[in-house]
């Protein structure tokens, strides 16, 4: 009888990538930006069209996009043309460039939640102390993909991410220029990422 209940095979463990597609996630592209802004501008969401703005324009992660103070973007009270922010990866810091859409988008944001200087830019549940999980951001990124009729398998939180550095490639072939807006300590990270992104458009026949 013992060696019966000895004999009960374990239930296999079940791969965490099972059914899941694996990889690096390729960028979004101009016109898919325009219309998740769009749609955002239209359905009112300020807070979630700052965050977007802002994870386009400054290629961060999304444990630093998440982890923005108020006063990394704003700290006169105004978005800033150029901030700063300290990578919570490598512990370097990476400057980065903030268009005027972002800009606005940022500060209307900060008007309607009454935001001051020491705050998160992006609190999250856990109270207004407490910033965005990176869990609840790539929600709300599954979300604005799903939103313009993208597959929310294909793109994720990295697609922001490479979306502006991808560009800046296809238009100058400046790797050192690219490496040093996506914060990489070294550039084959930096190759890696790209010809990633090349293999995928070749894969799927696009030009």
């Amino acid at each position: 009888m013992q060696d019966q209940v000895n004999a009960i095979p374990e239930p296999k463990r079940v791969p965490w990538n099972k059914g899941k597609l694996t990889g690096a996630k390729p960028p979004l592209r101009p016109k898919h930006v325009w219309s998740i802004r769009t749609k955002l501008q239209i359905e009112g969401r300020a807070r979630d069209l700052a965050m977007f703005n802002l994870a386009i324009d400054s290629k961060l992660r999304g444990c630093d996009v998440v982890a923005i103070r108020v006063e990394d973007v704003a700290a006169g009270g105004y978005t800033a043309d150029r901030a700063t922010v300290r990578q919570k990866k490598t512990g370097r810091p990476v400057r980065f460039e903030l268009s005027e859409q972002t800009r606005e988008a940022v500060d209307d944001y900060l008007k309607a939640s009454s935001k001051r200087p020491g705050e998160f830019l992006f609190a999250g549940r856990r109270g207004p102390n407490r910033s965005m999980t990176t869990r609840q951001y790539a929600r709300l990124v599954s979300e604005w993909i799903g939103s313009v009729g993208l597959d929310r398998r294909l793109f994720g939180t990295h697609s922001l991410r490479r979306t502006k550095a991808t560009l800046i490639d296809r238009r100058t072939g400046n790797l050192r220029a690219v490496q040093l807006l996506l914060g990489h300590t070294k550039i084959e990270s930096t190759v890696d990422i790209l010809v990633s992104r090349s293999m995928k458009r070749c894969n799927s026949g696009t030009g």
